[in-house]
């Protein structure tokens, strides 16, 4: 029997009033990828995270996790997976020790050894109380909550946000890095973020949206075989091309910096036409890609 997706998403529209905020999509995630879910804000990142979650009922389309109905199979959903959304909310008259407690309750596995280990890398005070917590602890206590179960699914939206740059990469690189490790076929993250950078080197597969649509769908590695950045450097003026695997170029001097997608050889091959000095060509970081693709 087929193991189900992740994640799968059909024709998702979610809409406002007259105003579709989600349009359409398509996305599939498979069982032990990082998936990197990215847009500008606004484009309905985290309307399709609700309505993942149903935190948000669909205008229509289909939405399955597991396999599952997220809105008919509730308990069954939410029991294999957790969400840290972009602000972190918990009963301001609790601690941070009350909190957990509270939170593994409704769980039927939790790791106190990781709860231990992340208060103190994140230098969280079990006894504060969380209305004494800075924006940046509330998240990192939320990601606590959200690994501590150990889950099948890790959905995070803009899951840094308030960090210090250094806990920041400490918390992507250590501790999603490890979740994932520890089971790398069964753990699955979807992460909606705009630090692209941060995330590179964990980010399996990705979706580009803009304005509800799915713009660009491709996996990490084959995304950096696509793209490319080309720089040459010329005896004279740079020549002018005219080719539709360009997508932007910049010419200052003798040096011409072209960044294409799909027909690198070609273009190499017009350029070489031109005796240039020097010609390199590197991929491009997701971040850049996403940068070329929305402008």
């Amino acid at each position: 029997m087929t193991t189900p997706p992740v994640i799968e998403l059909r024709q998702l529209v979610r809409r406002y009033g007259s105003t579709d905020a989600v349009h359409g999509l398509d996305l599939t995630v498979r069982a032990g990828t990082c998936y990197g879910f990215f847009g500008r804000n606004g484009a309905g990142k985290t309307t399709t995270i609700k309505c993942l979650l149903n935190l948000l009922r669909p205008t229509s389309g289909t939405v399955r996790l597991f396999g599952l109905d997220p809105a008919r199979d509730e308990v069954a959903v939410k029991s294999r997976l957790a969400y840290v959304p972009d602000v972190v909310a918990f009963h301001p008259w609790m601690t941070v020790d009350a909190v957990l407690t509270y939170v593994a309750s409704f769980r039927t596995h939790w790791n106190l050894k990781l709860q231990s280990e992340l208060l103190d890398r994140f230098r969280l005070d079990p006894t504060k109380s969380v209305k004494a917590l800075s924006k940046g602890q509330r998240t990192q206590l939320g990601l606590i909550t959200a690994l501590c179960p150990e889950p099948e699914l890790l959905v995070l939206d803009e899951p840094t946000s308030g960090l210090d740059p250094i806990i920041r990469r400490e918390f992507i690189q250590t501790v999603i890095g490890a979740y994932q490790e520890a089971d790398p076929e069964r753990r699955t993250i979807f992460v909606s973020t705009h630090l692209i950078t941060e995330f590179e080197g964990l980010i399996d597969e990705f979706t580009i949206i803009d304005a509800g649509r799915s713009v660009l769908h491709l996996e990490a590695d084959q995304a950096r075989q696509r793209y490319q950045r080309i720089r040459a450097r010329f005896p004279g003026e740079p020549p002018v091309l005219s080719h539709s695997g360009i997508l932007r170029s910049r010419c200052e001097g003798r040096e011409l910096e072209i960044i294409a997608r799909d027909h690198g050889d070609a273009l190499l091959q017009q350029l070489r036409q031109h005796a240039p000095e020097s010609l390199t060509t590197e991929a491009l970081t997701l971040e850049e890609i996403f940068l070329a693709t929305l402008q």
